[in-house]
């Protein structure tokens, strides 16, 4: 892999755009501590900041789409659905089924998570993202069902410098961003913010953003304090679904919205600081608390009603792990706590229409404590083999209390006062060998485990019970093969298998369904090639296969139920193929350029596999040229072909509906550093 090597580290060293590929350079916090990639014994994937910066995306989508495994389906604005080796997922299977973190503490608590979690993080300066994908092991927590995504600031810089970037397309979107970093002994600091601003491409939704991270890191050598705080303010008015293929396919047509009145406005904010010292000569401890706000209000577009709906929390938490390596041995464990004050509230103006009834539908309180343990053991068992086992037992208290009337109002049943408990356990067991000095393979089975969402268990419709939510989880069995073949390629491989219990989804009448089951089968490559000295080639490729694993036939429940769910059938909005390849071009030091393919496969709408979107495939261009050793200006085509495909297509209330995609759109930025 030398060749392989010295090209990506040389290309990222001249022009700060491509990732370095040499597995021990790549360093994650999957253990909540640094690492090499090649010695994690699980399916995670970098994107550095070499990379973020090329794509310079304007939703973090963007940047997803190259981690094999991994699909983010864009609504209007900042809002997304997310898949990692699963479907598209909704509702609070959607919310609850991926953990969302920025610097290794989650986003959000894990009973009131958000669907569009990530607009909070602030990827736009991103250090760097990781993904896991499938069960993350003992270590996270609830959530982490199907993957995690870590998104990590930036460390101060070792001298003082300043960073700022312009950027504006033919969409009416202009994005500024910058920050200011250095060290003056002991203490060193960042400060970054960013800002977009957006007519949008439909009507009725234009998007105002602004972040801000600070980050203060005190270290003498013996204890380090690394404290980091987040704010996100997200103003934007909705466009909604449009409906039929029709619309999909009218370049006028798609940019209408016939919900102007939609919007959401979210504001959050994050502090934590982690505190590491040596206790010992081979032991370190590792201890981060951390406080959450969040608040959004925004109107159901997606639902008949067109209600409005307001939400929020704010948690105080710890994170605590003792990591103690003696030679062959090395141990984990830690305890983390977390109390958390939620609300919810409902309320419909319009008139009744089906079963939503005018009015308020639900207004209630959720104050939540969630207290966690978890150890994980390390041996090698040979010099090129190691086995890895490790258990995290999560239990959570939910103290419900209902501030409207009880029973049932049309569709909508509002229990009285009451109080949940749920105990969920994730062992995790691996074996990694080393083939070489240049590949290895590893063999894990591990099992992901949530206590089902707030929402699941106090947001309930007609024909439901308060006790029919219950735990999620999936056993997952993964075989995967890191290896450099040659000097010219580096390659990724793995294959997984996982059953789904429990599964509570909304279905295509938008009531809920609390005891599916799913199996989620497929194999991920990721693969890098050094074409020519200034030719690289890179391809994150997916097949998969998410099928239901139950029969649900209507004439169970007349007059309610009404879509046909049957053994063996695809799960809606899970394409069977994904794909997104890179050629990147370094004619000469100072100008770069790329090329990326993105492909989505065909997959169907509906549960009952009557309904389907065909797919599409996306070419991208970007490219950045340095004008001074300090300055860089850079251009961006996205969507070359001017296609007009769906970012979201599904069927619900007896409607195709679509998200439309942006169509062909240039952008241009200019870039300084010093």
């Amino acid at each position: 892999m030398s060749r392989l090597i010295l090209l990506s580290a040389g290309l990222a060293a001249a022009s700060s755009l491509t990732p370095v590929l040499a597995e021990d350079a790549i360093v994650v916090t999957a253990e909540r501590r640094e690492q090499a990639l090649s010695e994690a014994p699980l399916s995670i994937s970098v994107l550095p900041s070499e990379e973020l910066r090329l794509i310079d995306a304007d939703h973090i989508a963007e940047a997803l789409s190259r981690v094999p495994g991994v699909s983010l389906n864009r609504g209007s604005g900042a809002e997304h659905l997310t898949a990692i080796r699963s479907p598209v997922l909704t509702g609070g299977a959607g919310a609850g089924s991926f953990l969302f973190l920025e610097n290794g503490v989650p986003i959000r608590s894990a009973g009131f998570a958000n669907i569009n979690g990530l607009f909070d993080a602030h990827y736009e300066l991103a250090d760097r993202i990781e993904v896991i994908r499938g069960p993350s092991g003992a270590l996270y927590g609830a959530n982490a069902i199907h993957g995690v995504v870590n998104v990590i600031a930036p460390a101060p810089s070792e001298d003082f410098s300043v960073f700022g970037e312009v950027f504006g397309d033919t969409q009416d979107r202009y994005k500024f961003k910058g920050s200011v970093s250095g060290r003056q002994g002991a203490n060193g600091f960042y400060a970054g913010a960013s800002a977009t601003t957006e007519a949008g491409y439909r009507e009725d939704a234009g998007l105002d953003q602004q972040k801000l991270t600070l980050r203060h890191v005190y270290d003498d050598g013996g204890v380090s304090i690394d404290t980091i705080f987040s704010f996100d303010n997200l103003e934007q008015e909705t466009a909604g679904y449009i409906f039929g293929q029709a619309a999909l396919n009218d370049k006028r047509i798609r940019k209408t919205n016939d919900f102007p009145q939609a919007f959401r406005d979210a504001k959050s904010a994050r502090l934590q600081s982690t505190i590491s010292f040596d206790a010992g000569e081979a032991t370190r401890v590792q201890i981060t608390p951390y406080a959450r706000w969040n608040d959004m209000d925004f109107l159901q577009h997606f639902l008949p009603s067109n209600s409005l709906e307001e939400n929020g929390h704010w948690s105080v938490g710890v994170q605590s792990a003792v990591y103690h390596d003696a030679g062959s041995l090395s141990l984990i464990a830690g305890i983390d706590a977390e109390y958390t004050d939620g609300f919810l509230s409902e309320f419909q103006s319009a008139p009744r229409i089906f079963s939503f009834t005018q009015g308020q539908h639900y207004d209630y309180d959720v104050k939540a404590v969630n207290a966690s343990g978890f150890v994980q053991a390390e041996y090698a068992l040979s010099p090129r083999t190691t086995a890895t086992a490790g258990v995290r037992v999560d239990g959570t208290i939910y103290d419900y209390n209902n501030k409207t009337d009880n029973g049932i109002v049309g569709r909508f049943l509002r229990l009285p006062d009451q109080t949940d408990k749920f105990v969920t356990a994730s062992p995790k067991f691996s074996l990694r060998h080393e083939l070489s000095d240049e590949a290895s393979v590893y063999v894990s089975y591990a099992r992901g485990a949530r206590p089902p969402q707030t929402t699941d268990l106090y947001r309930l419709q007609i024909n439901q019970t308060g006790d029919q939510a219950r735990p999620e989880t999936i056993d997952s069995v993964e075989l995967g093969v890191r290896a450099g073949l040659g000097e010219q390629v580096d390659l990724e491989l793995a294959g997984f298998f996982m059953d789904k219990n429990n599964f509570f989804f909304r279905d295509a009448d938008g009531f809920n369904v609390a005891d599916g089951k799913t199996r989620h089968v497929g194999v991920e490559a990721n693969v890098r090639i050094a074409l020519h000295e200034t030719l690289m080639l890179s391809s994150a490729v997916t097949y998969a296969k998410h099928t239901y694993r139950f029969d649900r036939n209507p004439d169970d429940t007349p007059g309610v139920v009404s879509e046909n769910i049957s053994f063996g059938d695809d799960v809606d909005t899970a394409p069977r193929v994904m794909a997104n390849t890179r050629l990147l071009w370094r004619p000469v030091e100072r100008v770069s350029a790329e090329a990326e393919w993105v492909s989505m496969g065909s997959y169907f709408t509906d549960a009952a596999n009557d309904h389907k979107y065909g797919g599409h495939n996306l070419l991208n261009l970007r490219a950045e040229a340095a004008l001074t050793e300090e300055l860089a200006a850079f251009v961006t085509v996205r969507n070359v072909t001017d296609e007009l495909y769906a970012e979201r297509a599904d069927y619900a209330f007896g409607n195709d509906r679509y998200f439309p995609g942006e169509t062909r759109t240039f952008g241009f930025g200019l870039r300084y550093r010093h």
